[in-house]
């Protein structure tokens, strides 16, 4: 009977590995509407972030808020697109068009010189044409009717998501057992909590990049000025690595103009990247999540290698749940240390973000 018992346990523990593995395997191929969960969840925090607002400034019920905040949102997207759809979708197709033009222009710039013809051979050598790169991103722009449909998909998961946030937590809590809910609880109203401060302070900081990069480009002359200036507003959602990424096609469209454009740009870049690191993000970080450079750093390139584009475009979000968790159920929890949730430091102002 022992040995039965033995072979009991065992299978069972067998039993339990090849659940979990088959668990693994099975998210892994369905990363997309992982990905899509999570923007859900993004969109459900920022409508009840701004439904609490109103439902305490107009004094009306929770539904009524919500149902506010929704139409709050439709108009503001909009109101957007009727002001500058039409200027935006001009000059984005512009600026596909003269991606190509400009970056020719700066390879002939570069083949007068020896060293800058030394720089392009090695250019050439170990990375993909951009030209190539510019008509591949260009195909993926286009092709709309997909990011339509998934826009769809987080818009109504969202509202969902935000109608009823207590009926999916109560069915992800009934998961785990009875011992474990109040500290899942904790940690998924830590998370929530992380998750809000963090996204309203992105949406604050790209709004403000945005109509600097805009204007600024404006004022130099550089073509395209309200789509790069765009760009860069949405590129600065991605931590770090957004800034880097934006200031890309602005110095290429420069360039192609002339060196002395590309260098106004360069000196606009730069005072706009030293305006968001050292007055706005430190200011919007006192009602906010505060990660640690190095850690977002890592985790876009983690998160990059692991998941692709789409993994550098949530890396932000992500990064925040795992720093939440890993501080709740394994500093505290498992090795029994004091660890401060990240959101503690800015729980004191009630008026916070």
């Amino acid at each position: 009977m022992p040995e039965l018992g033995g072979d009991a346990r065992f299978f069972r523990r067998l039993m339990i590995v090849i659940l979990v593995v088959l668990l693994v395997v099975a998210l892994w191929q369905l990363l997309h509407v992982l990905m899509l969960i999570l923007g859900a969840v993004l969109l459900a925090v920022l409508l009840v972030a701004l439904a609490r607002p109103l439902k305490r400034w107009l004094r009306i019920s929770g539904n009524w808020a919500l149902a506010l905040s929704v139409a709050i949102v439709i108009a503001f997207i909009g109101g957007g697109i009727w002001l500058f759809g039409s200027e935006i979708s001009a000059q984005v197709s512009a600026l596909i068009e003269t991606m190509p033009k400009s970056w020719q222009a700066v390879e002939n710039q570069l083949a007068q010189s020896g060293l800058g013809r030394q720089f392009m051979a090695r250019l050439g050598g170990e990375l993909l044409s951009l030209t190539r790169v510019i008509g591949d991103v260009s195909r993926v722009v286009l092709s709309i009717s997909s990011a339509i449909t998934d826009m769809f998909i987080i818009v109504v998961g969202g509202i969902y998501l935000a109608a009823q946030p207590g009926l999916y937590r109560d069915g992800l809590l009934a998961l785990l057992p009875r011992s474990r809910r109040p500290l899942a609880l904790e940690t998924l109203t830590e998370m929530g909590d992380a998750l809000r401060r963090w996204l309203v302070a992105r949406l604050i900081a790209m709004i403000i990049i945005g109509l600097l990069t805009t204007v600024g480009l404006s004022v130099i002359g550089v073509p395209s000025a309200l789509a790069l200036g765009l760009f860069a507003g949405l590129a600065e959602f991605i931590p770090l690595v957004g800034p880097i990424i934006s200031a890309v096609p602005i110095l290429v469209v420069a360039l192609g103009q002339s060196p002395d454009m590309a260098l106004w740009a360069l000196a606009l870049i730069i005072i706009v990247q030293q305006l968001e690191s050292n007055i706005i993000t430190p200011l919007l970080q006192q009602h906010a999540i505060a990660l640690p450079p190095a850690l977002s750093l890592f985790a876009v390139i983690a998160a990059g290698l692991l998941f692709g584009a789409i993994g550098v475009l949530f890396a932000g979000p992500l990064t925040v749940i795992a720093f939440v968790a890993v501080k709740l159920l394994y500093v505290r929890e498992t090795l029994g240390n004091h660890a401060e949730v990240p959101t503690q430091a800015s729980k004191g102002d009630k008026s916070g973000l």
